[in-house]
């Protein structure tokens, strides 16, 4: 970075600024320490995410001078580790370039006229602009989901309106799919979050239950960036056949006193 021209906004976890790099104009990513950081909720996000080797994840664990250093660290590679993953597989996130001593250098995301990208949230929208991006943000919480990530904290404040449309930013929580146990109310609170917001200008959104129709067509190995979603669910109407399970549970109960008796004899 040769020059810092000016601060584009400051957030929770980090600063971002506008730099020059020879002659190009990025985006500068600088991270809070933790003790600044207003987003402490870590643990729910850490859940599932590696690290290097058994000795880094004994040090976090124990909460160590060496563990919190890697707990930044792995904080920070998560972003990036993110949205390499996440453009590779279609999704409209900022293009990195390294990420430094706590800074992440990445493209600056423009409007039509060249400028950095406003928030959503500072965008006036018509009924059909918020129906249009809202269905453009489904698809690319979709395209995370296939890709196995989840945002995490998706909302109006971390999606910028660039030339061609929405571009999904800040990703150091982003949770992996697969590993988290938090993963499936996560997905669905980004996207009631969406629902939320775009209700404002479309009414007709604040009802959808998008979230769960994705989640489910996750969990059944169903779901693809081409898929057509419609916002509903089918409710499940049948009575549960309660003696049926307390016989399932009965008979695990029994299969398991016999192992026991086995390994005692």
């Amino acid at each position: 970075m040769d020059e810092a021209i000016c601060q584009l906004m400051s957030g929770k976890e980090a600063n971002v600024y506008m730099v020059r790099c020879g002659e190009e104009i990025r985006c500068a990513k600088v991270y809070k320490d933790a003790k600044q950081r207003s987003f402490r909720n870590n643990a729910t996000y850490q859940e599932g995410r590696k690290v290097k080797n058994s000795r880094q994840s004994r040090a976090m664990g124990k909460g160590t001078r060496y563990g919190r250093q890697m707990q930044e660290e792995a904080w920070q590679s998560a972003e990036v580790d993110a949205l390499y993953r996440l453009a590779a597989a279609g999704v409209r996130v900022p293009q990195p370039y390294i990420c430094y001593e706590g800074v992440l250098l990445m493209e600056l995301v423009t409007d039509a006229d060249g400028n950095p990208a406003p928030r959503l949230n500072d965008v006036e929208l018509s009924m059909e602009q918020a129906l249009e991006f809202h269905a453009e943000l489904l698809n690319q919480v979709v395209r995370m989901l296939c890709a196995g990530v989840i945002h995490g904290d998706l909302s109006e404040y971390n999606i910028l309106v660039g030339a061609d449309g929405p571009v999904i930013i800040d990703l150091p929580q982003a949770v992996d799919a697969a590993g988290n146990s938090n993963a499936g109310p996560m997905l669905e609170r980004d996207v009631a979050n969406l629902a939320s917001y775009f209700s404002r200008y479309a009414p007709q959104l604040g009802e959808s239950a998008y979230g769960k129709e994705i989640w489910r067509l996750y969990q059944a190995g169903r779901l693809s960036p081409d898929c057509e979603l419609t916002g509903r669910i089918e409710v499940e109407q049948r009575i549960a056949d309660v003696d049926a399970v307390l016989e399932e549970v009965k008979v695990a109960q029994q299969d398991e006193e016999r192992r026991r008796l086995y390994q005692a004899g």
